[in-house]
């Protein structure tokens, strides 16, 4: 894990809604993009960024292309930060 590509997806507002969208489960690139009301273009450029830190991954059917929490991240993210804590 990369604390720094995770902290810095978990910075943006945008990717931090993708996140909460994606915890309701398994969605669709265009149906998350309608639920967000964003363009595929900018919807695009948030998913890849959350790829980059590991924190969702995609998978492929037929024509589509689904997107999930990678849930092993968040938890290994939140060991790190109880560490810097000193817990």
């Amino acid at each position: 894990m990369s604390v720094n590509k995770v902290l810095s997806a978990l910075a943006s507002e945008t990717g931090r809604k993708i996140l909460m969208k994606l915890k309701e489960g398994k969605i669709s690139s265009g149906d998350l993009a309608e639920e967000l009301d964003m363009s595929p273009q900018a919807l695009s450029y948030h998913l890849s960024k959350l790829k980059k830190a590991d924190l969702i991954y995609e998978t492929r059917h037929k024509n589509f292309i689904y997107y999930e929490l990678n849930l092993s991240i968040l938890e290994e993210a939140i060991v790190w930060i109880n560490q810097l804590k000193g817990e």
